[in-house]
């Protein structure tokens, strides 16, 4: 097992990229580190109190086998990295650690980080207009090879409710990487996507100054927004190259 440091300029936080093994397959695990419990907000798990959020690579090779055993693969991670489920916030994908992207965005006393890894070649959709069956194989396995997942943290303190909203600003933002980029359905390739089908999000709260709001009309939800754009193109650029 090695390591690379990840440097993020937030207080009392840690950060780095874990290559490790499963099944004789290397796996890469990003990991922070926090010095005491924060409340986060998983697209996966709802809210949380964690010391650990977590985006995990899994390659191909094994795709089949975490399709069929999610929740012992996530265990037999948190055990190969010494983590308690219930103390860390997993994100899982297909996409490349190494092709990760961090973006920083700040305004007086407040500090945002987005923290990316984005594939789109294949499981890009238009939500709502592509039918849910097109993303899954004849025999009925997902296709796993494109997901966005967006971790972002900040040292501002979130109120549940300013969680909740960062969620509809992030999710606008990652659309508006879509548009830029003129990324296409996979499925309907006339028509823009707007994401990929396992797109996930944790944002992380803060011991700073108070946040209640991260709407647009909030310097808290530009800078938020403007991190996750530019983290988002720059992870798709690096995963798949230029559209």
């Amino acid at each position: 097992m090695r390591s690379k440091e990840i440097v993020l300029d937030l207080e009392d936080i840690k950060a780095q990229i874990i290559y490790h093994r499963f099944k004789e397959t290397e796996v890469k695990t990003f990991l922070i580190f926090f010095a005491e419990r924060r409340k986060a907000l998983s697209t996966l798990e709802g809210f949380k109190k964690v010391r650990y959020v977590a985006n995990h690579y899994n390659p191909p090779e094994l795709w089949d086998f975490v399709h069929q055993n999610r929740k012992e693969y996530e265990e037999r991670i948190c055990a190969d990295l010494k983590l308690e489920p219930g103390d860390v916030a997993m994100l899982f994908t297909g996409a490349d650690m190494d092709n990760l992207s961090i973006k920083r965005e700040e305004y007086e006393d407040f500090r945002v980080y987005a923290c990316v890894t984005a594939g789109a070649k294949s499981n890009a959709q238009r939500v709502g207009v592509d039918k849910a069956g097109s993303v899954e194989k004849e025999e009925g396995k997902f296709e796993r090879l494109g997901t966005v997942n967006i971790i972002v943290l900040t040292n501002a303190s979130l109120t549940d409710g300013a969680m909740s909203r960062s969620i509809i600003t992030i999710t606008e933002s990652k659309v508006i990487a879509f548009q830029d980029m003129d990324i296409r359905s996979s499925y309907s390739p006339e028509i823009q996507a707007t994401g990929t089908g396992t797109d996930n999000i944790v944002i992380v709260s803060g011991n700073g100054p108070r946040i209640s709001y991260v709407g647009g009309h909030t310097k808290a939800g530009e800078l938020m927004a403007r991190a996750v754009t530019s983290a988002v193109k720059e992870a798709i650029l690096k995963q798949n190259g230029r559209y």
